[in-house]
């Protein structure tokens, strides 16, 4: 019996320290009308991960509204709130890369500033895609090191009980 337990014990030991890689979401066919619905949908910031590390949802996360236009247009409301930075505005498509992961691509000149790249696009890898949720997530250099930024979105029309998001 203590063979058998000690046995048990290496393999669950072995087995949780394997480097797990994740299975890329399968994203529908409709994966574009789950973005922008039949001409536009505004999205909405539930929460915000830096790595591990929820962030603190502030003014500025909680005014926050990203809209995916149908005709593959992308435009947000930073501008219309004091101290929240500039908009972004540009455009959005879908791709695949080499890992078969699918991302949402933003292109747009403004990328380069707000966000401190050398490319004018950035991939948005999708974990989640639902009607009314959406799980994204990207590298950001910050404080010269690379972290993952992981965004939960909501539908701007969904109601989230004990979630106070300003209009």
């Amino acid at each position: 019996m203590q063979k058998l337990l000690v046995s048990l014990v290496i393999v669950l030991f072995i087995t949780s320290c394997t480097n797990k890689k994740s299975t890329p979401f399968q994203v529908t066919s409709d994966i574009k009308n789950l973005i922008a619905g039949d001409s536009v949908k505004t999205w909405k910031l539930a929460k915000r991960y830096n790595g591990k590390t929820r962030m603190n949802m502030g003014d500025c996360f909680l005014h926050y509204r990203q809209s995916f236009y149908s005709n593959g247009t992308v435009t947000d409301n930073n501008a219309q709130h004091p101290s929240c930075g500039p908009s972004l505005s540009g455009t959005w498509s879908i791709i695949k890369d080499s890992l078969g992961y699918t991302h949402i691509r933003i292109t747009s000149v403004k990328l380069k500033e707000l966000l401190h790249i050398d490319e004018d696009y950035k991939d948005f890898r999708i974990f989640y895609a639902s009607k009314d949720s959406l799980h994204l997530s990207f590298t950001h250099k910050q404080f010269g090191e690379k972290r993952r930024i992981s965004d939960y979105l909501v539908s701007e029309e969904l109601s989230i009980p004990d979630r106070k998001f300003h209009h």
